[in-house]
């Protein structure tokens, strides 16, 4: 057992020693220079993260970051492998933007269906290949840069913050719970600006 222990430990260190220096930019918006900086880690598979997207997220993008009050990251936390591939393809651009991310929120009933993998990931690429003209899908897929970049952004989140579940809001360093409740939220962030 201790063998298998360290083999593990072994694995993690030597994967987030390669996976520290990927080329991805992270998908933000904002004010870089924002007193008030937040971090959600979300599964695109994750109907809560679905809900925070289409609920929460457009109120805090016109109170706060809109208004430059805020930054706002968006950071991979794939629950399976479904997510995994999609946050793959949310990243694939590598403009930094968040464009694509929110449309797949947006539309998330229409490609996380199916019974197998390959049911949703045809869902997916179906999806894409319909309203993002210029994206090779597959490649997209199969890039190991981006690939990197989103099991880098779940390893950090459990090292630095200890996140177990979608969506899970860091706020100035620090845990917010209940990020569905937009009134509790907007009073946190009012008290640090």
């Amino acid at each position: 057992m201790k063998k298998i222990i360290l083999l593990f430990s072994i694995i993690f260190l030597y994967f987030e020693t390669i996976l520290a220096d990927t080329k991805i930019k992270p998908l933000y918006e904002g004010n870089v220079d924002a007193k008030v900086n937040i971090i959600v880690y979300e599964s695109l598979t994750c109907g809560h993260c679905a809900d925070f997207h289409t609920k929460v997220y457009p109120k805090l993008k016109k109170d706060f970051i809109d208004t430059g009050l805020v930054k706002i990251e968006f950071r991979s936390f794939p629950l399976d492998l479904a997510a995994f591939n999609a946050s793959k393809i949310a990243h694939c651009k590598n403009d930094g933007k968040s464009d694509l991310l929110h449309f797949l929120y947006e539309n998330q009933k229409k490609w996380v269906r199916g019974e197998t993998i390959k049911d949703i990931n045809k869902n997916l690429k179906n999806l894409i290949v319909e309203n993002q003209n210029g994206m090779d899908f597959e490649s997209c897929l199969t890039d190991k840069d981006i690939e990197d970049h989103v099991l880098n952004d779940r390893i950090s989140g459990v090292k630095k913050f200890n996140i177990e579940a979608t969506p899970t809001l860091i706020i100035n360093d620090k845990k917010f719970d209940n990020p569905h409740n937009y009134k509790k939220l907007k009073k946190t962030i009012e008290k640090l600006i």
